[in-house]
């Protein structure tokens, strides 16, 4: 028996795929423990699991309050608050938190998120093997290589955290996507898994609201972008209510004025409705797009900011969907889109050769069998 500890920053897309991950590691006789945010990560995690605080509910408010206000910026501001606001003062407030965890587990392996920089940190101070789980493959593609400043400026940051660039393992890298999304040259260690979708909790749904033969569409931006997309949401239901379509939208309460082939719900089970669907409009976060894509279904991506320009792209190239610009597109636009990924056979075929090529990867059960290499 191993021990795995998991080092995730308070945002759902990146814990979602260490909880597969781990239940692979514990069905194999292992132990599991994750480090971070206990409110965030509990409902995420199954009934049992051991989880070591790391950010209190105060510090884990301070650190949400800096995403809301990163939402509002634009151009290079995003990426200058991204980094000396939010993810390099979320590696120092980890630090306590995850070097007392690591003294009560004893991990064998650290298993650190990319965005949660005081695993590594932590585990290379105290000669732990450290494991990277690349919960999104934007920075792998090194996006700023065309703004050498700027990329410098980042890397230079990361050496006053740690003396050097951590983001990713010298080790091993998990990275949930597959070449068919992200193709290229990647060193050895660099191992993809395809998305690890397996071991999720649930949760309740209306599903005698879905009706026999009608298509259904998935309408979401996402954990941390649906309170400010009450424009997007209004743009989309335009669109849609005269369409023969139902359409299930994840929005604040009282976001938009529904018709009745819109249910419009906070939250959704997703991965138990993807089954059910035929289209999803996203606004490209990593983890709806792969999850649309595991299941075959063709995408309509509405890219805000952050890695999810990148994401789009890559759906766009593999031929699995339609890139619309999220601050200026219109209900026709939008309808005009939808319709062609659900009456056009050629996107659903891209997205099921992608979802082959997730099936062929493995997903959690790679992960486990690199993750369990890395102690033998």
């Amino acid at each position: 028996m191993s021990r795995y500890l998991f080092v995730v920053p308070p945002l759902t897309g990146h814990i979602n795929p260490t909880v597969s991950v781990g239940a692979e590691l514990m069905s194999r006789g292992h132990a599991v423990a994750w480090v971070g945010h206990p409110g965030t990560l509990a409902p995420l995690l199954p009934a049992g699991a051991l989880v070591f605080p790391a950010l209190d509910d105060e510090v884990e408010r301070r650190i949400q309050d800096a995403r809301v206000q990163w939402l509002g910026l634009r151009g290079m501001a995003v990426l200058k608050f991204f980094w000396e606001e939010f993810l390099i003062p979320l590696g120092h407030a980890m630090v306590p938190g995850v070097t007392e965890a690591v003294s009560a587990f004893s991990p064998d392996v650290v298993v650190a998120d990319q965005q949660a920089l005081a695993g590594p940190l932590v585990a290379s101070r105290l000669g732990i093997p450290w494991v990277t789980s690349a919960s999104t493959p934007a920075e792998l593609v090194r996006p700023l290589q065309t703004l050498p400043k700027v990329e410098s400026w980042v890397v230079e940051l990361l050496s006053s955290f740690a003396g050097s660039d951590i983001r990713f393992s010298p080790l091993l890298v998990l990275v949930f996507t597959s070449p068919s999304l992200v193709p290229g040259a990647f060193p050895p260690h660099y191992v993809f898994t395809g998305p690890a979708l397996a071991g999720r909790p649930g949760g309740s749904f209306p599903w005698e609201w879905l009706t026999s033969g009608r298509r259904r569409v998935l309408v979401s931006l996402g954990t941390l972008n649906g309170a400010a997309g009450e424009r997007f949401f209004g743009e989309v239901v335009s669109a849609v209510a005269s369409l023969d379509v139902q359409v299930v939208m994840v929005a604040p309460p009282g976001a938009v004025s529904a018709p009745p082939n819109v249910l419009v719900a906070s939250s959704v089970p997703q991965l138990d409705l993807m089954p059910h669907l035929d289209a999803v409009v996203s606004h490209g976060g990593h983890n709806t797009v792969c999850e649309a894509l595991a299941h075959g279904l063709p995408l309509v991506v509405a890219p805000i900011r952050d890695d999810q320009p990148i994401i789009a792209d890559q759906v766009v190239a593999a031929g699995a969907g339609i890139r619309l610009r999220y601050a200026r597109v219109r209900a026709d636009e939008i309808r005009t889109a939808l319709l062609d990924v659900l009456d056009s056979p050629s996107y659903a075929a891209a997205a099921r050769r992608v979802r082959d090529s997730f099936q062929a990867a493995g997903g959690a059960v790679t992960a486990a069998d690199h993750l369990e290499a890395v102690v033998a």
